[in-house]
């Protein structure tokens, strides 16, 4: 039998602080734009979960992570659609008026993913979230 441990192992750690900073940017824009999407705000309820330790946040963070690799994938497909439409819209593509690379872009959520599934799919996180069991002295 394991140990209880009190406090989150140190990958799931560094992922509750990106949430926590997904949360804050999501909880931002929903206010500035006045819109709604459960693509950004659904981090909120995967990040208590985790932090309550409660019974369904192993199975919320891994239906959050499906929802976002099928997000992705669907602007990925959408990306090289447009691309054999229109190649020079997706060549000049900027943000804050600085030129984004579309394949770096791609790696980078290939290997946030990639993280996010190691983290929740890690026996670290599965003892961190297992409920403790009673003992008998």
């Amino acid at each position: 039998m394991k140990p209880f441990t009190t406090r989150p192992p140190a990958p799931l750690t560094l992922l509750m602080a990106l949430y926590a900073l997904l949360g804050i940017a999501a909880i931002a824009r929903a206010v500035t734009t006045q819109t709604v999407d459960m693509f950004s705000l659904g981090v909120i309820p995967v990040l208590i979960g985790l932090l309550w330790r409660a019974s369904w946040a192993s199975l919320v963070l891994k239906i959050y992570i499906g929802l976002e690799t099928l997000g992705l994938s669907a602007l990925g497909i959408v990306a090289i659609v447009a691309h054999y439409v229109s190649p020079k819209t997706i060549e000049n593509v900027r943000f804050m008026d600085l030129p984004i690379s579309i394949p770096w872009v791609a790696l980078l959520c290939v290997g946030l993913i990639t993280a996010q599934v190691w983290v929740a799919f890690h026996s670290s996180t599965k003892a961190y979230l297992s409920p403790s069991e009673p003992s008998i002295d």
